[in-house]
Formats: C-alpha cells, sequence, structure tokens
C-alpha cells in the first residue's frame, strides 16, 4: 500500500533525522500519477498511464556534498540511498559555498492546488474527453481539413521534503489539459494551429475555447506569403510572450549570472526596460502552473520582483547560488523529479498587466505585424550578447484591423532593445501550460526578414 501524503512526510522526516554528527541530511520524497490520451480520426491512437515514487537524498559534510536518488520509498531502500550520498560527498571536491538551506521565516502561504474529483475521474471520461474535442474542432469551421492530434493530459502529484537543519515541507497539486492541433485546408494550401484548455480538474476545462482556439487560428492563417522585409512595430500575442519572459526568467538566473552568461551581469539598479515593465517570479499565484508553496529546497515561496518600473531590482537563487554571490536564497530552487538535485528556475513569472483588450493595442499601433507564433526561441537567441532572432507568422496590421497572413519570415533585434522598446502592454493575462503567463506586448520596432 503507497503512504498518504502524511505518511510521505513523516517518512521524510525520519530519513533526516538518520543525519550524522558533523553532516547536514535532506530527504526529498515526491510521488507522481499521469495519464495521457491521444486520439486521431475517431480512435484511439495510445494510451498511457505511469506512477513513479522516488526519493532523492543530500548529504552535506566539510563543504562536501553528495546526492543520490532511487526510485522506491521502501524504509531499507531509503536507507542504502543515503549510504550512497554519503560516499558521493567523500568523493566530491570541497566547496566553500555548498550547503542545506535553514528555515529564513518567510510565511507559506496556504494555497489549494489539489482537487480530489482528479483520483476518481474514469479513464474512459479522459478517452471520450479526447474524442469529443476532436470532433468539436472538426465542426468548428468547414476549412478544417483534419485533426492532427486531439489529447487529454493530467497529473497528480506529491511532495515531502525534509532536513536535520530543521525545514519541513509538503506539497500536492493536480493539473490537466485538453490540446488539439488543426489543420485547415483552402485551395492547394494549408495551415496548422494549437488550441488547448488546462485547469487543476476536469470540471475546470474549457473544451469549447479549445476547440475554437484551435480552428480560428489555424484558418485566419490561410492564404499566408512571405512578407517584404522591413523595420516595423511588433505585437506578441500572449503564447509569443509567455515564451519571452520564460527566457528572460532563465536569463535572470543568478546563477547564470555568477557563469558570465546573462546578458543581464553587473546591471542591478539600472534601467533595463520600459517604465511600464514590472516583471515578477510569484508561485503563491494559485493560477499559474507552476504555484506551489514551497520550492525544491523547501523555503516557502514568495513573490519576487526582478525588473521594477524598467529597473532592474533581484536575480533569482537557489541556496547554493546564492551562497556563492554572497545573498540570500529568493526560493527559487527547482528540480526535474527526485532524480536530480535542486537547480535555480523560475515557477510562475508574470508581466504586470496593463488595461488594454488586444484590439486596443492594435489601434493604439496602427500599423505592424501581429506575431501569431515564433520558432527557434532556444537557439535563436544569445543570453550574453542579447540578440535575438527568431522564425514568425503571424498578421499584417493595417490601421489597427488585422490584414494579411504572413508567414516564413525571421523577426529579428535585440533583449535590450525589445525590453526598452515594449510600448503597449495588454490586460489579457492568460496564465499557460509554461513557467510564464503571457499577455499582449506591443514593441516599437524590429526588423523583420522576409522577400
Amino acid at each position: 500500500m503507497k503512504p498518504s501524503a502524511g505518511e510521505l512526510a513523516a517518512l521524510a522526516e525520519k530519513v533526516a533525522g538518520w543525519a550524522r554528527d558533523g553532516e547536514a541530511v535532506e530527504a526529498y520524497l515526491s510521488r507522481e500519477t499521469d495519464t495521457e490520451v491521444r486520439v486521431f480520426e475517431g480512435e484511439v491512437e495510445s494510451l498511457s498511464s505511469a506512477t513513479s515514487a522516488g526519493a532523492g537524498i543530500r548529504v552535506v559534510a566539510g563543504n562536501r556534498q553528495g546526492f543520490a536518488y532511487a526510485g522506491s520509498l521502501d524504509l531499507d531502500v531509503l536507507g542504502e540511498t543515503l549510504g550512497e550520498a554519503r560516499d558521493n560527498a567523500s568523493f566530491s571536491s570541497p566547496e566553500g559555498w555548498v550547503g542545506l538551506p535553514v528555515p529564513d521565516g518567510v510565511q507559506v502561504v496556504a494555497l489549494d492546488l489539489w482537487r480530489d474529483e482528479m483520483a476518481v475521474y474514469p479513464t474512459a471520461s479522459k478517452v471520450s474527453a479526447a474524442l469529443e474535442l476532436e470532433k468539436a474542432v472538426r465542426a468548428a469551421n468547414a476549412r478544417i481539413r483534419q485533426v492532427e492530434s486531439a489529447i487529454w493530459g493530467d497529473s497528480s502529484s506529491e511532495m515531502a521534503l525534509a532536513s536535520s537543519l530543521g525545514l519541513s515541507a509538503a506539497d500536492r497539486s493536480t493539473v490537466c489539459y485538453l490540446s488539439a492541433v488543426a489543420v485547415a485546408g483552402e485551395g492547394g494550401g494549408s495551415q496548422i494551429a494549437h488550441g488547448y484548455t488546462v485547469g487543476r480538474a476536469p470540471s475546470e476545462l474549457d473544451p469549447g475555447k479549445a476547440a475554437a482556439d484551435a480552428a480560428s487560428r489555424a484558418v485566419r492563417m490561410l492564404g499566408a506569403t512571405k512578407p517584404r522585409s522591413g523595420h516595423l512595430a511588433v505585437i506578441l500575442e500572449p503564447r509569443v510572450s509567455a515564451q519571452l519572459l520564460s527566457l528572460l526568467g532563465n536569463i535572470l538566473s543568478g546563477e547564470m549570472v555568477l557563469k558570465g552568461i546573462s546578458l543581464f551581469t553587473g546591471h542591478l539598479g539600472e534601467a533595463v526596460a520600459a517604465p511600464a515593465f514590472t516583471l515578477a517570479d510569484d508561485p503563491t499565484q494559485s493560477e499559474a502552473w507552476g504555484a506551489a508553496a514551497f520550492d525544491a529546497e523547501g523555503l516557502a515561496c514568495r513573490r519576487n520582483v526582478m525588473i521594477e518600473d524598467g529597473v532592474l531590482r533581484c536575480f533569482l537563487y537557489d541556496s547554493t547560488s546564492a551562497r556563492r554571490a554572497g545573498t540570500t536564497s529568493t526560493a527559487n530552487a527547482i528540480r526535474a523529479g527526485y532524480k536530480s538535485a535542486p537547480g535555480v528556475g523560475a515557477g510562475a513569472i508574470c508581466l504586470t498587466p496593463g488595461n488594454l483588450s488586444q484590439e486596443e493595442v492594435l489601434a493604439q499601433i496602427g500599423d505592424g505585424l501581429l506575431v501569431q507564433s515564433v520558432t527557434g526561441v532556444h537557439s535563436g537567441v544569445n543570453p550574453v550578447s542579447g540578440d535575438f532572432s527568431v522564425g514568425a507568422e503571424g498578421l499584417m496590421v493595417r490601421d489597427g484591423q488585422l490584414a494579411e497572413p504572413v508567414k516564413e519570415m525571421t523577426i529579428a533585434s535585440t533583449i535590450q532593445r525589445m525590453l526598452q522598446g515594449v510600448v503597449a502592454i495588454g490586460g489579457d493575462l492568460e496564465w499557460l501550460p509554461s513557467p510564464a503567463a503571457g499577455l499582449t506586448v506591443a514593441i516599437s520596432e524590429m526588423s523583420m526578414s522576409g522577400v
């Protein structure tokens, strides 16, 4: 029988209590159940469900750190894993900044991220939801030729952490989503677009929105051509701005600053963006996909404002990078799972929204390009120089109205100029399945390379 949430926390406390004199021990235990249903042409293409559980254990002794993990919560296995972590610590090189965090007094924000509904939702209903989504996308517009994929996905995760230095944390959350890729066609041309809906329980999903989104975004791109090259205002749709903000979160990592691979190194206290630009990471917002009460080292999550009114205020740190930088952790430790030691990362990045709708932003800009999707974000952005060049598609904007669709072009600038060139921020905040929320963002000028 699997341990309950309370038993998971008690088990972590027990392992942490095995610490010897002169060493610190941290036990991170997690359990997760994931389901995915893919349908195609009215049939189930694949159905997978998996449950995993395990522990990651860190030991720090004499400025040496060791880590080991096991895919089991059996008490004897945990004892063996602790022994492996001790052995790994003895063979590691001493580093003055290694160590486990201690309680810092920040109050934990109570979050309701768990829905009992997920545990009893039948697999048959998940399959039915994916099949119904496929039908809805097809019915949304006569020009939808195919639904490339319709997917149901869900995840239920629990974690417990305890350390011999007094930290104790437990958290759990559920998420689910419906996603579809629509193929629209007219004449000899076709266009593809994606739509989705996310929530913490099936009752929070909006399948109609996902279907309409996929269909309308594909249809409006029909007849897209390659545009003429030039310089123009660029308006990023929420999905695109979320990618840019996620990228900024990575570049604002204190670890990247320490390694000298962040364009923001040495610029604390300086104006790095337009005055209307305030960017924060705040996992205590329950709407965020990455919401959490604790970070991956057991510290209480909190709101960290990285850029305030255009001025760079702070970087994001876990306990190790904070010691190296001579500062304190911002509770931004993350893990890929129990198999990995913690590193630095953002959980819920959000740009303070304005009060304009997307239509009002377009009207304010007048002429430009509305970017619907981009490709090559990671390969096309240099975090040191700030050079930014990505593939894009979208619609031209003329006199504040959407005009002809365009594709197969590149938009380019530098992150520095883009941040300073933000001239409008929409009020259409949308939490996405990503480390960042999206909203409409207008940039005064970028270069567009087409024909």
